[in-house]
């Protein structure tokens, strides 16, 4: 879909606003990430297994997205999106307040895994709405540079927050008053979500018709959509592959590997820095040859990166698992963007909502499963006396899904056509 000079000029603000939208998100997403995410856990006294699992309600809640199927035909998105936004931030800045509560560890951790749940069940279900609102703003030809540029300001903004986090906790933790640092980062999330709130409000949503279909007809029509179902899997196995081990770094890094808060995030500003370096030369290979065979390299490079963490250990793992994780960065920096714009290649206009939706919806549940079902794996290797480490076996897991997902972007995917391509063959 080509928008034209004038409709460009209307919605250039709207598309500047949706980087910083995208970056604010991405700070919100780092304070209650697998990293600071243990550390609240660990004070709680949440197990590691469990730990895990909550790592993993980022993918739970991804699966609620389902929801927003039946909220396709709600136009406009603008006020329910935001209201949703508004809703689940502040639940994520609530859960830096809950290890001060005076309730037994029980309690808080029912309050803490009730409130995180509800926060990402609710962030998920007006995600794929959001994503169709403004990416609806954006040429078809230059998504790939478009993402790749949202991508690098979210990428080095969120270094610099990283270190901030890390350096805050570090801090009070030295002082032996992590109560404190509690505070201030959870006083922190709620000025970012009310900036966030801010770049929803005063964007534009595009004003286009779209012919409105019951329910009942848009599911039988995904159900028929037998492309859409193929692009599912390539989501569902990445988020195998990615969540089987990711989903225990948090611990690994902070018991194992025993990283302080400062190298933790000194890690993730590395690993975001080489993101951002390699996005745009991504978006523009995307743009120019395809988001499948963009996919397919990055892919490749997961795989090598799952396979050293494969040897990472605490003897190494100050030098291998920032190779490891720098490698896993690489190869994010066009996943992502791959997933979500091959919905809008392969398909229609009024489906992409739907489509987005159940998409992330079967993903999710899966990256979920995935690590409930290993959890009690995970406590039982870390119980027992294995050479390996359980997040050495896991990384063997990713490595086997990621090499079998190469194998099927490279058969089934590569066979598939684009909905441009479809019209142009019926005009023929």
């Amino acid at each position: 879909m080509k928008i034209s000079e004038k409709q460009a000029d209307v919605y250039k603000t709207s598309r500047i606003l949706y980087v910083i939208e995208a970056a604010l998100e991405y700070f919100i997403s780092i304070a209650v990430g697998t990293v600071y995410l243990a550390r609240i856990t660990t004070y709680i006294g949440i197990s590691d297994a469990l730990t895990g699992v909550l790592s993993s309600f980022v993918s739970l809640g991804c699966g609620f997205q389902i929801i927003a199927i039946f909220l396709a035909n709600k136009r406009p998105v603008k006020r329910w999106v935001t209201a949703g936004h508004i809703v689940s931030q502040i639940l994520f800045g609530l859960l830096y307040f809950i290890p001060l509560l005076p309730l037994s560890v029980t309690g808080r951790t029912i309050l803490f895994v009730g409130i995180l749940l509800v926060a990402q069940i609710v962030h998920n279900m007006i995600n794929s709405p959001k994503i169709n609102w403004f990416m609806s703003l954006v040429d078809d030809d230059k998504r790939g540079k478009f993402t790749a540029n949202k991508e690098i300001v979210s990428l080095l903004g969120g270094s610099v927050f990283s270190y901030c986090l890390g350096f805050v906790t570090d801090y009070f933790e030295g002082r032996g008053d992590t109560r404190t640092a509690f505070i201030v980062l959870g006083i922190g999330l709620f000025v970012l979500m009310i900036l966030h709130s801010c770049t929803l409000i005063f964007s534009k949503e595009k004003c286009e018709e779209v012919k409105p279909v019951k329910v009942k007809d848009n599911l039988k029509n995904l159900i028929k959509n037998k492309t859409l179902f193929k692009l599912i899997l390539v989501s569902v196995l990445w988020n195998v592959a990615s969540y089987a081990t990711m989903s225990f770094t948090g611990t690994y890094q902070a018991k194992e590997l025993a990283f302080t808060a400062s190298f933790s995030s000194i890690i993730i500003i590395v690993g975001s820095l080489i993101r951002a370096a390699v996005s745009r030369p991504l978006g523009h290979f995307a743009d120019k040859h395809s988001f499948r065979k963009m996919l397919s390299i990055c892919f490749i490079i997961e795989a090598i990166a799952f396979f050293i963490n494969i040897f990472t250990s605490p003897s190494n793992g100050h030098w291998l698992y920032f190779i490891f994780y720098a490698l896993y960065c690489v190869g994010m920096a066009g996943i992502n963007s791959s997933v979500i714009n091959f919905i809008f290649d392969y398909v229609e206009y009024d489906q992409r909502t739907s489509a987005l939706a159940l998409q992330q919806t079967c993903a999710g549940f899966s990256g979920f499963l995935v690590t409930l079902i290993l959890s009690p794996f995970v406590a039982l290797i870390q119980k027992s006396n294995l050479v390996l480490y359980a997040q050495q076996i896991t990384s063997i897991i990713s490595f086997a899904v990621v090499c079998l997902l190469i194998l099927y972007v490279n058969t089934v995917i590569n066979k598939l056509k684009k909905v441009s391509e479809v019209k142009e063959e019926e005009k023929v």
